[in-house]
Parts: structure tokens; sequence; C-alpha cells
């Protein structure tokens, strides 16, 4: 299918268009107010450690089973912000419940 196109007559006055001044935007100035992500929901996990099982053993576990990380007690959790690693800090108890004191925020790459 062909396209028909309009041709400007020869005498047709042509302007150069004129647009404002965008000036600096909001990615090269001070950083504006983050208030509005207030509401926004993020998963956080805090990761104790890891390891690989076989679905046998891992249909094995009965209550009382102890199942061995990939870290030593006492070392540093990961605290995970929708799958990305952003920070690293001990396990603390506060008023009988679990919570993790932030020791390390790790730099973006």
């Amino acid at each position: 299918m062909t396209r028909k196109t309009e041709t400007q007559p020869a005498d047709a006055a042509v302007a150069t268009a004129a647009f404002p001044e965008l000036g600096n935007g909001a990615g090269t100035g001070a950083l504006r107010d983050v208030d509005v992500l207030g509401d926004v929901r993020l998963e956080v996990t805090v990761e104790l450690g890891r390891i690989q099982m076989k679905v046998r053993d891992l249909l094995a576990l009965q209550e009382g089973a102890v199942v061995d990380l990939d870290r030593t007690a006492g070392a540093a959790v990961d605290v995970v912000v929708n799958g990305t690693l952003v920070a690293r800090g001990d396990v603390v108890v506060v008023d009988d419940e679990l919570g993790v004191r932030i020791t390390e925020v790790v730099e973006r790459r």
C-alpha cells in the first residue's frame, strides 16, 4: 500500500520552530522531596543464610530438626529489598521480637 503525500507549494514560507528553555530539571538539581514515595510498598527480607537441599531431605525435615546454614553464629545478616542487597546487620531482640540493627549499608554498583 502506497501512501500519498502532500507537497508544499514552492512559495510556502518555512519557519524554524522555537521552544522555551527547559531549565535544569529535577535530575541535575538538589534532591527533591521524596515524601510522595512514602506509601510505596517494598518487600524487605532478612537473610540469615542459605543451604542447598535435595527435595527428599526437605521432605524428611521434622519439628526440631536443625538445618546448617552457610554462615557462622553471630555473622551479619543480609537485608534485601526487592531482591537487591542493600545492607547488613546484626540480629537483636526488641521487646521479645526479633529485629535487625543495620551495621553496614552496601554501596550501589
